[in-house]
């Protein structure tokens, strides 16, 4: 690891350290004289993932009379709008479940605790910094950080290993340069009509930033006086270029699912019509669902880079309310939420990964079947999306990078236009955030 993100690493560490340990809210009662109630609002929306949360609150319950937690359902599609609503309402949920790339606006906005101080040493401990990273804005942590999913792709074993081609592992992964090679030659091989590779790019920016951290790419670079500003260098280009060529020189992706969505594109997975699909670790648990009987698949890394298997992430997290009365309670309720054989449940729940190094090192996650060891394997390598901390981001997203994005990889406009419009339509952009 570079000196310098040990040196961040640090500074997160400090930060949580930072404060005394939990104090209390009064005797852990209301003000009534009856049981504390808290709202948890839980955005988990797969059965088992709904049920381990549900299981665990009724656990609480059970155990904690004198703090009572209220199950409240919410919803990914409405959750940034919604939560906005309710804080300028005064009405949010005590305990708040997102993603650390939502929580930006809501920590700088002061709606957020600081949970510094409010957090037990064993879960400060147990969370990787680099994962605490994700959720620290400014001098305070907005959230814990407890789920997060990598980047893999999923293949038809059949497929690879009848083409003879070499099949990665997390130890020998493919370079972006031989991802290339490979998804070329296989094509070839599969016949007329079908590709190596189908790109599902209908949300094209995080995917090309967040791999290309593997190459060493990170478009946003802040400087010693916090301000950010957007360079692309080459490094910056390696996986989006490799993506274009794909589609545009070699044939070997496929261009109709370019403005697909994940979902999308395993029709014709499932039929042979796509040998690989870079997806989503959790999309597993709609292919051991919906893949036609005997479909052999298997989970297979994303290339690397001279940064190795490196790729950004924005954990799913969980947030106190700075409005809520019961900050103690809350994060009460969190530890018991986070201990390492909840944190496994949950995690098996959405079929993605625990941030947590003693849940992550649970056996049931390093089986292979399902491909859990490659994803566990993945994980050490995971590191905070590059957009995590930038204001403007959600923006700069929709008006400039997404639509310049899209037309670079349909071959509509080359690296150049591409260049250009990320950084200097981009940064006029940021610069307004930053005044």
């Amino acid at each position: 690891m570079r000196a310098p993100r040990c040196a961040a690493l640090a500074a997160v560490l400090a930060l949580l350290l930072a404060g005394c340990t939990a104090g209390g809210d009064g005797d852990g009662r209301a003000r009534d004289g009856g049981p504390v109630r808290l709202r948890f609002q839980s955005l988990a929306w797969q059965k088992e993932s709904v049920d381990a949360n549900r299981q665990l609150v009724a656990e609480w319950n059970a155990a904690h009379p004198d703090v009572q937690v209220e199950y409240v359902q919410g919803s990914w599609d409405s959750v940034h709008d919604q939560l906005l609503t309710s804080f300028e309402g005064g009405e949010a949920p005590d305990v708040i479940h997102d993603a650390s790339d939502d929580l930006a606006d809501f920590a700088y906005g002061g709606y957020l605790a600081d949970l510094r101080g409010l957090l037990p040493e064993r879960l400060r401990a147990d969370i990787p910094a680099q994962s605490w990273q994700t959720t620290t804005f400014g001098e305070g942590v907005y959230g814990v950080p407890f789920l997060q999913e990598p980047r893999v792709i999923m293949a038809n074993r059949k497929i690879l290993q009848s083409s003879g081609v070499r099949i990665p592992t997390p130890e020998q992964p493919w370079t972006w340069d031989e991802f290339r090679r490979v998804t070329k030659d296989l094509t070839t091989k599969m016949g007329e009509g079908k590709h190596a590779i189908a790109w599902p790019l209908k949300e094209p920016v995080s995917v090309s930033l967040n791999l290309g951290l593997s190459a060493g790419g990170r478009l946003f670079h802040r400087g010693a006086d916090g301000r950010v500003t957007i360079r692309f260098t080459e490094a910056d280009a390696v996986v989006p270029g490799t993506v274009r060529d794909q589609v545009n020189s070699d044939g070997s992706a496929s261009r109709s699912t370019l403005g697909s969505g994940g979902s999308d594109t395993l029709p014709g997975f499932f039929a042979g019509k796509y040998a690989m699909v870079p997806l989503g670790f959790s999309y597993r648990q709609q292919i051991v669902q919906q893949a036609p009987e005997g479909f052999d698949w298997m989970v297979l890394p994303a290339p690397a880079g001279p940064d190795g298997l490196a790729q950004g992430v924005s954990p799913q997290t969980l947030s106190i309310a700075e409005d809520s009365p019961y900050k103690q309670q809350a994060a009460r309720f969190l530890d018991f939420l986070l201990q390492p054989r909840n944190m496994v449940r949950l995690a098996r729940g959405d079929w993605m990964l625990p941030t947590g190094t003693a849940a992550l090192a649970d056996p049931s996650l390093h089986t292979a079947k399902d491909g859990w060891a490659t994803g566990a394997a993945v994980a050490a390598q995971l590191r905070s999306a590059p957009a995590q901390s930038v204001r403007g981001y959600p923006e700069w997203k929709d008006k400039v990078a997404t639509p310049a994005f899209q037309e670079y990889y349909s071959g509509a406009i080359d690296l150049r236009e591409l260049r250009k419009r990320l950084v200097k339509d981009g940064n006029r952009v940021l610069d307004r955030y930053q005044r």
